[in-house]
């Protein structure tokens, strides 16, 4: 591995460079499911500070892409089917509630449309990852528009699982790449026309199309 993330950052640069480096490595599956990460590990493959390490593997199970009990050792989760399903049903609730009140107003927020393109050119390129983060922009950005610090707050505490599921189940692969871009350009669509009606059908489908993949997935397992 190459620990690129030490090189010429002051304090607060090098743990937001290690942050990004692991997350990416665990949302890839690079890191994967069940594996346990410590300080000493982290400090070691990337030559930081103990207490660097510390705050990077806070933060990361602060938002769920990393699960510890009292005084045990971070691990890499495996959520099952139920936590899954729980996971869009809280997803769908701050989301349909979002787009809703976006709709009220009819205007669609810089950052969807901005995530919007990423997506598109992510698809044309076939850039899974690339994809893959787009998406989770547009969906953040939706949310942080409304206005609302508790909303995003509480979208924030599941989007790590969120990140987590897209990533290393790959569900992406499994669909026409264009069908997602097109599912959110429905969304977008509906909330300019200013009908939070359409808005929250449009996202509802488009999340329920996102769960049905991964549920496939695991039934292919058994």
């Amino acid at each position: 591995m190459t620990n690129d993330v030490s090189l010429e950052l002051g304090p607060a640069s090098l743990t937001e460079a290690l942050y990004e480096s692991v997350r990416k490595r665990i949302v890839n599956g690079e890191i994967p499911q069940g594996t346990k990460l410590t300080e000493m590990r982290l400090a070691t493959e990337y030559k930081v500070a103990r207490p660097t390490a510390k705050a990077v593997l806070e933060r990361l199970t602060a938002l769920g892409l990393l699960r510890r009990t009292a005084h045990k050792t971070a691990v890499v989760p495996t959520l099952d089917q139920s936590e899954i399903r729980d996971l869009f049903f809280s997803r769908a609730t701050i989301e349909r509630a979002a787009v809703s009140s976006l709709a009220r107003t009819g205007e669609v927020p810089a950052q969807a449309k901005r995530a919007q393109t990423a997506i598109e050119y992510a698809t044309r390129d076939r850039l899974f990852e690339d994809q893959v983060e787009a998406d989770i922009a547009f969906h953040s950005a939706l949310v942080a528009a409304v206005g609302s610090r508790r909303l995003s707050r509480m979208h924030e505490l599941i989007l790590g699982e969120v990140h987590l599921t897209m990533g290393q189940y790959k569900a992406h692969r499994t669909v026409n790449p264009t069908s997602v871009a097109k599912e959110h350009a429905a969304i977008l669509r509906a909330i300019e026309a200013g009908d939070p009606e359409k808005a929250a059908k449009h996202l509802d489908h488009h999340l329920g199309q996102a769960e049905k993949r991964l549920m496939k997935l695991f039934e292919s397992k058994d």
